[in-house]
């Protein structure tokens, strides 16, 4: 057995060694999961869903998991969490922006129980926060559908206007801008993050204004059917990689990859080193994945969007990077300044080109 070997299963034995001492002094750690759509979605939560079941695989009767689906943003969530902890619970895990304040309202209430909230800003000492870097992935979209569109009109359908979506528009238009300068953007606010009938209409919407392409920040598939049945228009699957639609009207997709990040959080509890944090992994990290690129894209624009993918991975490239101005006009970044974390985090302003207004 060589170094390397000898070292690896050294370590495999202190997890599996920390993993059952944790088990037999407490019994199976429980680790629960709020959904805000169902775990059929086929998008967001379905994502989540994955992960819950690899985290089961990989600790086995080390850990037992439980999770509801469906749960409204807001007092229904409280709720919800409260009766998971009392339950219980040691590690929860808030799966939507909009679980913000519930969670750190309930994790006041238990302080012995650690919760991880997904996509918010909010910490506290038993409260962690994570998100993935998707504008990565809208930069490798919009490059895709800038290079395809035919009629050089893309409609995006947004869920709700907070920074998250709102980096996602910037960051394909940008890229779709680059790829071709007589781009336009059509966006319609959903105000949904799951709804398959408002995602349905809101993709014939933008068909019916001309957009061949249509990108979404929505959970369901609906947007993809109605793309098929209207023929000659291309999607993009979000959140998963919504394959069934592929190679076309889906010619890839973002994949969410939360399975490395439940799987070392619920190991950090076991371990007792967990510590509140704030993590934002894209794709160099591989939590923000790029689904298959199929054969109804062009072979150059293929390999021009697999040199994107590799380039902002290694970090060569940030999607953010100026020369850019704000939609007023005004500067923002400077020729090859990039965009900081803190303004990104936070941003509420489209860039230059994007027509229309940011809802309140």
């Amino acid at each position: 057995m060589n170094r390397r070997t000898l070292l690896g299963a050294t370590a495999a034995t202190a997890i599996l060694a920390a993993t059952g001492a944790f088990a037999a002094a407490h019994g199976p750690l429980k680790v629960g999961f709020i959904y805000v759509g169902p775990v059929g979605d086929g998008g967001w939560t379905y994502e989540h869903d994955q992960a819950r079941q690899k985290l089961l695989a990989h600790f086995g009767d080390k850990i037992e998991t439980v999770y509801q689906e469906s749960v409204p943003e807001g007092a229904d969530a409280e709720r919800v969490m409260t009766q998971m902890a009392l339950s219980g619970v040691k590690l929860i895990f808030t799966t939507s922006f909009g679980y913000m304040d519930p969670t750190i309202n309930v994790a006041a209430k238990f302080p012995d129980v650690k919760f991880e909230h997904a996509t918010g800003y909010k910490t506290a000492d038993n409260v962690a926060v994570y998100s993935a870097r998707f504008y990565e992935g809208r930069a490798i979209q919009g490059h895709i559908a800038g290079r395809m569109t035919k009629t050089n009109k893309i409609g995006y359908i947004a869920s709700f206007p907070i920074p998250e979506v709102i980096r996602g528009i910037n960051s394909a238009f940008i890229h779709a801008k680059k790829a071709n300068p007589d781009v336009q953007f059509n966006v319609i606010w959903a105000y949904t993050w799951f709804d398959p009938a408002k995602e349905a209409d809101a993709a014939k919407a933008l068909i019916e204004q001309g957009a061949d392409v249509i990108l979404q920040h929505t959970d369901s598939t609906a947007p993809q059917a109605a793309a098929q049945a209207a023929g000659n228009v291309i999607t993009f699957g979000q959140a998963s990689d919504m394959g069934e639609y592929a190679p076309s009207p889906r010619v890839s997709s973002i994949i969410d990859n939360w399975a490395p990040y439940y799987i070392a959080r619920t190991q950090a509890v076991i371990d007792g080193t967990w510590q509140s944090a704030n993590t934002w992994d894209g794709i160099g990290a591989g939590m923000v994945g790029i689904g298959e690129i199929t054969d109804a894209v062009h072979e150059d624009v293929k390999a021009e969007a697999l040199a994107l993918k590799d380039s902002i991975a290694s970090g060569a490239y940030h999607p953010f990077t100026g020369p850019l101005n704000k939609q007023d006009g005004s500067a923002w970044l400077a020729e090859g300044e990039v965009a900081d974390d803190g303004t990104l985090a936070g941003m509420d302003f489209y860039v230059e080109g994007v027509t229309g207004t940011i809802p309140n």
